[in-house]
């Protein structure tokens, strides 16, 4: 069976690859199991397995020796070891720093809303969209997250706290379309009736603004929320702080979010990072109001996280405040983001930004 999602390695001279099996939803599954002489309901039961978070093939303990020892010689399962965790005094969100089978690390962040339990999960080791104020395109790019990386990252959390959680945030380190294949397909998994049954409407990509992406992703009418990183109000301030402006204009931008409305019925949220000085003016409110008169949207403002480096400043809560009224009078909905974890810097990039500087990879 030929699939994208495997792992090469030497031994005794010879190239040998393995089977990421995580990353097979149950028809791929099944397909390989029968295709090797197995009978069709064992797939269920390696999935079923697969979806309780075992480590080993070994674990399975319904599953017979025979298959077991093929699932050993053709396939690996991957995992998400948990190399430090940080839990913040002040409202328990939890931050995790994940290491994976070749040793990378990402992080992702839980947090506990009323509503129940919500993971922001990293969709790439690092980031090349090299935006000003993040932290994690400091620590450079590494490479892409298969679909079974980012389902670990959800499945350890759960495991550890002992929780269930309900929705999931695609907004950690990482731009999630520009690994769109893998993301969709994880998108798939962890939405199966089969699998975690996290339903599509309680998840959220967050996306810096690669515009054909956008218009791949609202064709496929899976019904998530779309967030995408403003953070200005016009291409003079976001060129100066995100690169991907000088490909694609605000213009650009803001119509393929009102075609992603028109096609899925699903309200686009725009982050919009506050920096003292930058773009935090009123000015910028209006301006920013203007552009979206007549989008169905909701505006996120975020008081920047302080990273090493940028020499950038939250704006003060009186800008905050003022920003959000000129909004608001304007008929823009909008909101100043609740900030979660904040002894712990649970910000993506930082804690793995920290580990390599350590020695860690």
């Amino acid at each position: 069976m030929a699939t994208a999602f495997t792992y090469q390695y030497l031994q005794g001279g010879n190239l040998l690859s393995l089977i990421d099996i995580k990353s097979l939803d149950l028809d791929e599954l099944t397909t390989l199991v029968t295709e090797n002489g197995f009978e069709k309901f064992r797939a269920k039961q390696i999935y079923q397995w697969l979806n309780k978070n075992v480590t080993s093939f070994d674990e399975m303990s319904n599953v017979s020796a025979k298959i077991k020892d093929f699932l050993k010689r053709s396939c690996y399962i991957s995992v998400a070891n948990i190399e430090k965790k940080l839990i913040s005094r002040y409202d328990k969100t939890v931050k995790y720093l994940f290491s994976f089978n070749d040793g990378e690390c990402v992080e992702s962040v839980v947090m506990n809303y009323k509503h129940g339990y919500s993971i922001c999960i990293s969709t790439q080791v690092g980031c090349k969209m090299g935006c000003t104020f993040c932290a994690t395109g400091k620590s450079g790019f590494s490479r892409s997250l298969t679909p079974s990386e980012m389902l670990n990252q959800i499945e350890s959390a759960q495991k550890d706290l002992n929780i269930r959680i309900s929705n999931i945030v695609l907004m950690g380190m990482g731009e999630p379309l520009d690994n769109f294949d893998n993301v969709v397909k994880f998108l798939r998994l962890v939405s199966d009736d089969n699998g975690l049954n996290i339903g599509m409407r309680h998840i959220t990509i967050s996306t810096c603004g690669i515009v054909p992406k956008i218009y791949e992703l609202a064709k496929l009418h899976f019904g998530i929320t779309l967030s995408v990183s403003l953070h200005a109000p016009n291409d003079t301030v976001r060129k100066k702080t995100m690169p991907i402006a000088k490909r694609y204009s605000m213009d650009e931008l803001l119509k393929a979010c009102k075609d992603y409305f028109d096609i899925t019925g699903r309200r686009v949220t725009f982050e919009y990072s506050m920096i003292s000085g930058v773009n935090d003016f009123d000015r910028d409110a209006y301006e920013l109001a203007d552009r979206l008169a007549d989008m169905n949207c909701h505006v996120n403002l975020i008081p920047v996280n302080t990273v090493d480096g940028t020499g950038y400043k939250k704006s003060s809560i009186e800008r905050q405040q003022a920003f959000v009224n000129i909004l608001g009078r304007k008929h823009i909905a909008a909101t100043v983001r609740r900030t979660l974890g904040s002894d712990i810097n649970a910000s993506c990039g930082q804690l793995r930004r920290n580990h390599t500087n350590e020695g860690g990879k």
